[in-house]
């Protein structure tokens, strides 16, 4: 059944057969999901008053135990531009705690309150099931290797990525990839 992306390329290749337009069923196809599960992750985190970032940051401090800022920052997805505003936030709200290191008056290190680690245990089994809710029409073999697939591609795309770098800036902000 032909899809969004497939009426794309058709008309592309119709406007400018010159051109192989192959790439964008599949950075067109990973940018409308990127869309979807961005949206679905967002009202599963609304839910439990988180945002992505907090999230990330709750989900790392708790699969990790305590981590320095930039171990933090390195493991949850977050850009070095952000963790410190997004740390505030979290100690603001009560749950992380920033606390120095006994031996190395330099080194501070973050981690879970009790109520950091409440919240991150009742929102995380949501997650889990927004993302099993999302991926339902696909059996166990199908997003294994889809997984597998995506990995690949990622791995490739490393020298691309800069984990520091904070995405292009378009006039209202961050610009998503399009297919256009």
């Amino acid at each position: 059944m032909p899809d969004h992306v497939d009426r794309i390329l058709g008309q592309w290749a119709g406007a400018r057969p010159d051109l192989d337009v192959s790439p964008m069923a599949v950075i067109g196809r990973v940018t409308r999901l990127a869309r979807v599960l961005d949206s679905e992750m967002r009202r599963t985190f609304a839910k439990h008053d988180l945002d992505r970032p907090a999230f990330d940051v709750l989900a790392t401090l708790r699969r990790s135990g305590r981590l320095t800022p930039v171990e933090l920052m390195r493991s949850a997805m977050i850009t070095s531009g952000a963790i410190s505003q997004r740390l505030d936030r979290l100690e603001a709200r009560g749950l992380v705690t920033r606390q120095p290191d006994s031996t190395n008056g330099r080194r501070v290190y973050v981690d879970l309150t009790a109520e950091g680690r409440e919240l991150i245990d009742r929102a995380l089994p949501d997650h889990v099931d927004t993302e099993h809710r999302l991926l339902k029409s696909m059996t166990r073999a199908q997003r294994d290797k889809l997984a597998g697939t995506l990995r690949n591609l990622l791995l490739a795309l490393d020298d691309f990525a800069e984990e520091d770098s904070e995405p292009a800036a378009g006039p209202t902000g961050p610009t998503p990839p399009r297919l256009t």
